[in-house]
């Protein structure tokens, strides 16, 4: 049985309310409950999934390390059920058991703005939040019926259209970055995701710009959110787009601001070289890689670029090519503040936030309508924005807006 605990209440039970500590109890054995109970469908559901020799692939293994959650009733002492999976899901990738109720990277229960969003993307039905929410949160989810959820939904969906239809008349956006994600979750298309752009204003501050669906190779879909913010004020485009070499969004940028430069994403290319070469070799090319974006100058990345041609030239050609053929592009942030690099040269602002939504929707089907796909998306981006940090030595972006010449990251000092 999943085992959890109190930790660090030295109250005395006669100060306690009798209702909450019922309350608490309650929930305490409701989640071991619905996690056992978790781990067992789970199983079930692969239970016929054997190797050659007649072994499951699926199996319980014991327990994960005990860990502290922060919920609205206490701190309460965790021990999951671990699951080893060797089987592989239907795209030939290794399956993997997370739980909905406690996902890996929960350390508090959120509040309820942010758990509703949660649960809805992970597929717990309108009816069942209140079950679930008492569970995770305790007394700060009393009075949640379906209705209750049902008009927060709502309320939800119009903060997302007057936010998607905000004025941008005084903004002006240095860098942005964009990216589409896919989520797992049905829209209006099987190939649609969430298009996303986030941008930094000349003060270092990074604001969510963009989360709308549409075709992540298109240039149409790209290009209407482009003119879309031109119609909504946005006068000036930024001085540089960050993010994967494989958007419609390339071809649609220069056609709305063409002004705007273009840097490629370390990352995305990386992986993309890597694609081309052997495993026994790609960690030495992908530190290879690493010397030419990490290089202090131009130069030397133009040294190490070399390089990387010379050694993988003759028999991995198609390696080679990837990366040459967008030169100019993953070398762009050498015109840019040194200070600034760890934020241009990947589009790690948008990973970074969107990894841990992407990963509350892993693997969900049919969580909901186009609409409320959105909209749970948006909320959750929006509370991850309001730990999101202003960029180093933010005061450059006014140089950087005003086309200050910066060479190999040094502000150039005029004769």
């Amino acid at each position: 049985m999943t085992e959890l605990k109190l930790v660090n209440d030295n109250s005395p039970v006669s100060s306690r309310d009798v209702l909450t500590e019922i309350m608490r109890e309650g929930a305490r054995k409701m989640l071991a409950v619905a996690l056992e109970a978790e781990v067992e469908d789970y199983l079930q559901r692969y239970e016929e999934d054997r190797d050659g020799q007649g072994r499951r692939l699926a199996v319980r293994n014991g327990y994960l390390p005990e860990r502290i959650i922060q919920t609205g009733l206490g701190s309460v002492e965790v021990r999951q059920p671990r699951v080893e999976d060797r089987g592989s899901d239907g795209d030939g990738q290794r399956r993997r058991f997370r739980s909905r109720i406690l996902p890996p990277y929960l350390r508090k229960t959120k509040s309820i703005e942010e758990m509703i969003p949660w649960l809805y993307l992970k597929g717990v039905s309108t009816g069942d939040f209140s079950e679930a929410l008492v569970a995770l949160l305790g007394p700060e989810a009393k009075g949640l019926s379906a209705s209750t959820v049902t008009r927060l939904k709502e309320m939800w969906a119009k903060d997302y259209h007057q936010w998607d239809r905000r004025s941008l008349q005084d903004k002006h956006y240095v860098y942005l970055w964009a990216d589409g994600i896919h989520f797992n979750v049905r829209l209006q298309e099987d190939r649609t995701c969430i298009l996303v752009v986030m941008g930094a204003t000349a003060d270092g501050k990074k604001e969510l710009v963009v989360v709308q669906d549409g075709f992540r190779e298109s240039e149409q879909s790209w290009r209407g959110i482009l003119l879309d913010l031109k119609r909504r004020g946005l006068k000036m485009g930024p001085e540089l787009a960050v993010g994967d070499g494989a958007l419609g969004f390339w071809a649609a940028l220069p056609k709305v601001f063409p002004k705007a430069r273009a840097q490629r994403c370390w990352v995305h290319k990386t992986a993309n070289v890597l694609n081309y070469l052997p495993k026994r070799i790609q960690p030495t090319a992908k530190k290879t890689l690493q010397e030419i974006w990490m290089a202090q100058t131009r130069q030397d990345a133009e040294r190490a670029f070399a390089a990387f041609v010379e050694t993988y030239q003759a028999k991995y050609p198609k390696a080679v090519y990837c990366l040459v053929k967008d030169k100019a592009e993953l070398l762009a942030f050498y015109d840019f503040p040194a200070e600034h690099w760890v934020h241009i040269r990947t589009t790690n602002p948008i990973e970074s936030t969107f990894a841990t939504v992407r990963l509350r929707t892993y693997k969900t089907k049919g969580c909901g309508t186009r609409l409320a796909t959105l909209t749970m998306v948006f909320k959750l981006a929006q509370s991850a924005a309001r730990h999101w940090r202003k960029l180093n030595r933010s005061e450059l972006l006014e140089d950087v807006r005003k086309g200050v010449r910066f060479v190999d990251g040094i502000r150039e000092i005029a004769a």
